[in-house]
């Protein structure tokens, strides 16, 4: 952390201790050679299982191949409609297009989460899938989207997006053990970082399990026999024995990032700035975020983030523009009223957040804030 500066994410900070344990574990697989699937990768999907509470689990290259291995496994292809929200990361949607389905676009609500009502109206007998996105921490809440899904006239395969979820919970269900699938990302600034690209699929049914173990090395069971299509999405060994390494810590990661939130939501507390900032929505009872972003809606977000810069005080914007209007996209947009998404992009800004980032840090983050309405 360069002086007096407070980044959006300390993953320099965070992977120090870490270091010479990591070299230890790297120099053990170069020397046994085992490079690829290895003992480390068992032993990380075994890990795993337990500390999600997920059946099975099945560890691939990226956290957007454990989009894209899902939508394969459940047979998801041409004509087939998949639900997503539009204010989510491009890798959900556009996994849906990969495998030639169609994304029916979904507005937000003000949990930033997909809007539960809208999902109920935009079912039709062509919607083979939905993929709920648990967006910056906080779960969509899965109790009344499967409601909503058993009264479908068919069967709709839940896919959870949990790329910033891993941990959260609802009534001590974490994500990923709600739906057919769970989808899991270890970029190196998710709350579980791997230095590289990582990701999990979990899921709950013994032969989906086989599938997806299938599709993520050649579509094949035994070398150089090919049951399905498939293509090469292993996860290595050195990404499997860091993310061992580091998920040692990840409660105590999870518990300091409830800290920060925390103390975000009390410092927000004693100012006035209720007219500029809308902060994010706490958590139920029966709730438990990760916080994986901290994300105000604010009054004159591009001045304050660029005032926030002069500060040298990190922020960003998670997503500056809605799916529905990427162009990559423009051939499966209608006439959707998604005014909330539209909101979301014109006001959302992140504000630092890590387990290393200090109360006065908060503080100092606050008052920036506050010093910068004042002028207003």
């Amino acid at each position: 952390m360069r002086e007096n500066s407070i980044p959006l994410i300390d993953v320099t900070t965070q992977n120090k201790p870490f270091k010479e344990e990591v070299l230890q574990a790297l120099e053990q697989i170069i020397d046994r050679s085992a490079f690829v699937m290895g003992e480390e990768v068992t032993k990380f999907e075994s890990e795993f299982l337990a500390y999600t509470g997920v059946k099975h689990a099945v560890s691939c290259a990226s956290g957007t191949d454990a989009l894209l291995v899902p939508l394969m496994s459940a047979g998801i292809g041409p004509g087939d409609e998949v639900l997503v929200p539009s204010f989510t990361f491009y890798a959900t949607v556009a996994s849906v297009v990969r495998v030639g389905a169609i994304p029916i676009f979904i507005d937000s609500d003000n949990s930033y989460n997909l809007s539960l009502e809208e999902v109920e109206k935009k079912i039709s007998t062509k919607t083979k899938a939905i993929i709920p996105v648990h967006l910056f921490g906080r779960m969509v809440d899965m109790k009344k989207l499967q409601q909503i899904i058993a009264n479908a006239k068919q069967k709709i395969t839940i896919i959870e997006d949990c790329a910033q979820s891993m941990g959260a919970s609802i009534d001590g269900k974490q994500a990923g053990t709600w739906g057919d699938y769970g989808s899991f990302s270890f970029y190196p600034t998710k709350n579980l970082g791997a230095m590289g690209d990582a990701g999990m699929i979990s899921c709950k049914d013994e032969s989906d399990c086989r599938e997806l173990k299938m599709i993520r090395v050649h579509g094949s069971e035994q070398r150089y026999y090919h049951e399905r299509i498939g293509f090469n999405s292993r996860l290595d060994s050195f990404q499997a024995a860091i993310l061992r390494i580091k998920m040692r810590k990840l409660k105590e990661f999870e518990q300091e990032r409830n800290r920060v939130a925390q103390e975000y939501f009390r410092y927000f507390a004693e100012t006035k700035l209720d007219e500029f900032i809308r902060l994010p929505m706490k958590t139920k009872e029966n709730e438990y975020s990760v916080w994986n972003q901290f994300t105000i809606r604010a009054k004159k977000r591009d001045d304050l983030k660029k005032f926030l810069s002069e500060q040298k005080i990190g922020s960003e914007i998670y997503y500056p523009l809605a799916m529905h209007k990427q162009r990559a996209f423009s051939n499966y947009v209608g006439k959707e009223n998604l005014s909330t998404c539209e909101e979301l992009e014109r006001e959302v800004l992140s504000l630092p957040i890590f387990p290393e980032l200090s109360n006065e840090s908060v503080s100092r983050v606050v008052d920036a804030l506050d010093a910068f309405y004042k002028k207003q």
